[in-house]
Order: C-alpha cells, then structure tokens, then sequence
C-alpha cells in the first residue's frame, strides 16, 4: 500500500526507521521502507544503517556515486513498488505514535494527491552553536495548520509529504539541479503549474538535526548559488520566492550594486551576529539578499 523513501547523507537513520516499521507492522499493510545513501562516507553510521537490513520490510543501501539530492529522491521513487509514497528526510521524527494511521486514513481520498503533515522543532533552545538553525526553522518552516492551509504550495516541504507514486513519476525532482537548495522549491512549484493540489494535515514530525550556525549559514551560500542558477535558467521565475521579487525591484530601481557594495562592508558584523547568541532573522534576510547580489555582479 505504501512506500517509505528516505535519501540519507553521512547519518544514522535507524532509529527513525525503527518507529517507522513499528508503526507500519501494528497497521497490518503492505509496506516497504527503502533507506538510500548518497555515496556518503563509511563510518559508524554506515554500521548503524546497515541494521536496516534486518528489520522486516526494510532495506538500507549505498550509491556508488554521490547522484545529487534531487537524483537521490528520483532513484528511490523508481525503486518503490507501492502506488503511494511517504517521502521524509533522514533526521526526521514523528511526533505521534500515530503518525503512519494519520497518513494512511487520507489515502482513502483519492482528491488528495499530495499530503503534507508538518513541521516540528524542539522547544528547548539549543547550544549557541546551532541557535541560527534552530531560529530559522522554529519561524520559518514549524508553521501551524491554519496558516499552511493559507498559502498551500508555498508552506509544503518534502521532508515530510505522502504522494501518489504516479505524480511522482510524472513530475520528477529535477535532474538539472545537482548542488543544494531549491529542488524541492522547484518540484513544489510544478505542481501548482499543473494544478496539483497539496492538502495540510496536523500530522507533523521533528527536524532533529541542527548544524552549526556556521555550516548553516555556508549551506545557504551554496543554496543561493543554485538559485541564481535556476533563476539565469528560467527554471524558476522572479516571482516564485520573496528573495528574487526584492532582488528584482532592487535591479529595477539601479540598486543591486550598492546593496553587494554594502553587503561587502558590513559582512564581517552580520555575520559575527548570526554566528551568536542571538541572531535575528532580519539580518540573516539582510545577509542573504546582499550575497545574492554580489552573486549576480560575478
């Protein structure tokens, strides 16, 4: 009845697929949970995936070679034998011991194609060292029910969505993209092309995996870089993300250039603040709008 898909990189998935199975095995389904490692590494979390392979309906493997984030997702979807597909990142967890019921009660709905059950994070601050992460996504991505439901496409990630494997099929994550950021956009935003809708429910599960600010905030130049290059592609369109409406209204009005030039001064001090104690996410805005357009100067 249902495929579980799960694109690792360098992490210890077991546990999640341990609630997972147990959690499928009390439904008495049919059900597979495929764990899929993109060519990270070989250590201790390759010890503890390879468990994966004894728990009933479970299997963990390894790419020979790294395929990309998107590539990865695409591999796995080929891979599933179920017409649905439940596709969660590896340092996911639910919330609920009935999180896999909640899912399955709306596959009864055939109008509902795609399911997106929420994102959590967990209340307690963490170190100082991964706060940046942290205040990101507490705003930015743990977004209630109602407000979801508002604005559909743009609240829906695929860290924690059930599909029908048919769309999944139809409209791939793309292979154009390799580095990270903006695939998932990018898959989001074919779907509301085709008139897909996206159904909220409240069944979410938490983001458990909080880098260092520092890598957070180096991941987000990597990210900003894709984005340029969908958006120099026409993969995407200005309009599609809050970044790229401002960055045009800025080029409209002669301003991308002053915008990097004080980006390029005051640098050093945003980021000494977001790597604190208490960054804010209008500076990590600030920061990231005048890195794009000193991206777009090269």
């Amino acid at each position: 009845m249902i495929s579980v898909l799960i694109p690792t990189y360098d992490y210890n998935t077991l546990p999640l697929v341990t609630e997972l199975q147990q959690q499928l095995s009390a439904a008495n389904i049919a059900y597979e949970i495929i764990v899929q490692d993109d060519a990270s590494p070989l250590n201790s979390n390759t010890d503890n995936n390879q468990k994966i392979n004894g728990l009933p309906g479970c299997r963990f493997e390894i790419n020979e070679t790294n395929l990309g984030r998107g590539q990865n997702r695409n591999s796995l979807i080929q891979k599933a034998q179920f017409d649905w597909v439940l596709l969660m990142d590896c340092d996911m967890f639910p919330q609920s011991e009935n999180f896999i019921m909640t899912y399955l009660e709306q596959i009864q709905n055939e109008a509902n194609p795609v399911v997106y059950g929420g994102l959590l994070y967990q209340k307690e601050k963490p170190t100082k060292e991964q706060l940046l992460r942290w205040v990101f996504g507490k705003s930015r991505e743990e977004i209630p029910l109602f407000k979801r439901q508002s604005n559909p496409y743009h609240y829906c990630l695929i860290s924690n969505v059930m599909i029908r494997r048919d769309l999944l099929l139809a409209y791939p994550f793309s292979t154009a993209i390799y580095q990270y950021g903006y695939e998932d956009i990018v898959f989001i935003l074919e779907l509301k092309k085709h008139h897909i809708p996206i159904v909220h429910i409240e069944n979410p599960a938490y983001h458990l995996n909080l880098e260092s600010s520092a890598i957070f905030l180096e991941k987000f130049h990597s990210s900003l870089q894709n984005l340029k290059w969908v958006l120099d592609h026409q993969i995407i369109q200005a309009d599609d993300t809050a970044l790229t409406r401002t960055y045009t209204k800025l080029r409209k009005f002669g301003l991308t250039r002053m915008t990097a030039f004080c980006f390029g001064i005051g640098k050093t001090l945003m980021t000494k603040h977001l790597l604190s104690a208490k960054p804010t996410l209008f500076v990590f805005d600030l920061y990231r709008l005048g890195y794009f357009c000193q991206l777009n100067l090269r």
